[in-house]
């Protein structure tokens, strides 16, 4: 239960804030004064200081300052009134994590606090989960605590010692390689190879080569007999990464090559047996591709027999500050003429929760990658990240895909849904500050939401 310092002069109303807090489920402890403040933050376990502006003697401002002094990385709220904005804006450049106007709601308060506590988390937890990254939290190298990563590990713990073919849909960047790769090393197959084609990266032509191989002399430049993916997985596994591009007349080849375990060289006629057991991966829908006849639909369930979705890193954010620590630890050594770095500043911490990552994985390590080389200090900060991380609001609206022959109608709609997404994505999902955002009411941000089913 995270504890949460409530600071204000008023009579009764840390205790009116600090009942709202346990209906929450966090542990409130209230404070009169800044200095009764502080005695409280020497003697206990803090998670985050809720504090107004405007107090006798020592302000919420200079509190602030004291506060990092002794906790650097202690989230700040602070609270004020709309006569007092710019002092709460100062506060946020002297390291607040952000400001809240009275009256607010409390459903305004709660999401503020909630998101200040998890971004805090990842700074935090650098020195825990640089040794907690371990078997608690991964399987066969792929990280991850939350609840859609537990059911991908469950699903690789019941079908590797199997000989099911498996279908493994994710985003790029997720790391299905990652997933193939677990499987076949959980299997009874791990001491055989684990053989990679990626069917997007070859000419049709060459890809049949590739996979069936060839005989000498079956067309010009084989000067000798070679083996193909097929053979070279005998006994072991085959994995095809990006199955949705393998052209059709492969589709058939590959069906009967899965039904039968025979198959013939290109240029030959004698039939040879394997036996491998086959991972297929996609980042399309193939159940959609076979709907569109750009996938057979008998290939698509002999490969389907059991499907493992991965989800994107958007949709496990409690994963952030895991993968943070993995890649910060897998880089940091790197670094030759400075001292490696520890961790993320909590500024740094914000943007990557607020970051969409459209590339997943992927993107995250190629950020934190970037961050290690470019940073001087001992934490990455928001100096260290791209740009695109560091706009926020000013952000433009993406319109790429809207037909130029689109009616109005369609063309504002379309419009409406991506000013929501964004909204959304700014304010981290937060449907009170979205709907500020946006200039429109909470119900009216609601109704929209189920309109566009988002």
């Amino acid at each position: 239960m995270e504890k949460i310092l409530i600071v204000d002069d008023e009579k009764n109303y840390p205790t009116i804030l600090g009942e709202v807090l346990k209906e929450e489920g966090f542990e409130p402890v209230t404070a009169a004064s800044s200095l009764m403040a502080l005695d409280i933050l020497k003697d206990q376990r803090i998670d985050l200081v809720l504090t107004d502006v405007n107090m006798p003697g020592m302000d919420g401002i200079e509190l602030m300052k004291k506060i990092k002094e002794i906790t650097p990385d202690m989230p700040v709220i602070v609270m004020t009134a709309y006569g007092s904005v710019e002092k709460a804006v100062e506060a946020m450049h002297k390291g607040a994590y952000t400001y809240i106007l009275k009256p607010f709601e409390n459903e305004t308060l709660v999401a503020h606090i909630s998101k200040a506590i998890s971004i805090h988390g990842i700074v935090q937890e650098n020195t825990i989960l640089r040794n907690a990254v371990s078997a608690a939290y991964n399987f066969g190298n792929i990280i991850g605590k939350s609840k859609p990563m537990h059911e991908l590990y469950e699903t690789i713990k019941k079908v590797a010692p199997t000989n099911a073919s498996i279908l493994i849909e994710g985003e790029s960047g997720t790391g299905k390689e990652l997933v193939a790769r677990s499987i076949h090393f959980n299997s009874p197959r791990k001491g055989k190879p684990l053989v990679a084609v990626n069917c997007s990266a070859f000419a049709e032509s060459l890809l049949e080569s590739e996979l069936f191989g060839h005989e000498k002399g079956s067309f010009t430049g084989a000067g000798a007999m070679r083996k193909g993916r097929f053979e070279m997985a005998d006994r072991g596994t085959l994995f095809l990464d990006e199955i949705g591009e393998l052209p059709m007349n492969l589709q058939v080849k590959l069906l009967r090559v899965v039904q039968e375990k025979t198959f013939e060289r290109v240029g030959g006629s004698t039939p040879l047996t394997v036996d491998f057991r086959l991972i297929a991966a996609t980042n399309k829908n193939l159940e959609q591709e076979v709907e569109n006849g750009n996938f057979r639909e008998d290939l698509y369930y002999r490969l389907n027999v059991v499907k493992a979705v991965i989800p994107p890193l958007r949709d496990r954010q409690e994963d952030i500050p895991l993968l943070i620590n993995h890649f910060i630890e897998k880089y940091s050594n790197e670094r030759k003429s400075t001292e490696p770095v520890t961790g993320v500043s909590q500024e740094a911490a914000q943007l990557f929760f607020d970051h969409a990552w459209p590339g997943n994985v992927r993107e995250l390590e190629n950020t934190i990658e970037r961050a290690v080389i470019l940073s001087s200090k001992e934490r990455i900060t928001p100096a260290d990240l791209p740009l695109k991380m560091r706009e926020t609001i000013s952000a433009p609206l993406q319109l790429d895909g809207i037909p130029e022959n689109a009616g109005l109608s369609e063309t504002l709609a379309a419009v409406e849904k991506r000013m929501i997404q964004r909204a959304m994505m700014l304010t981290g999902n937060v449907q009170t500050r979205a709907a500020k955002l946006l200039g429109i009411g909470k119900s009216g941000l609601n109704q929209k939401l189920k309109k566009y089913k988002l």
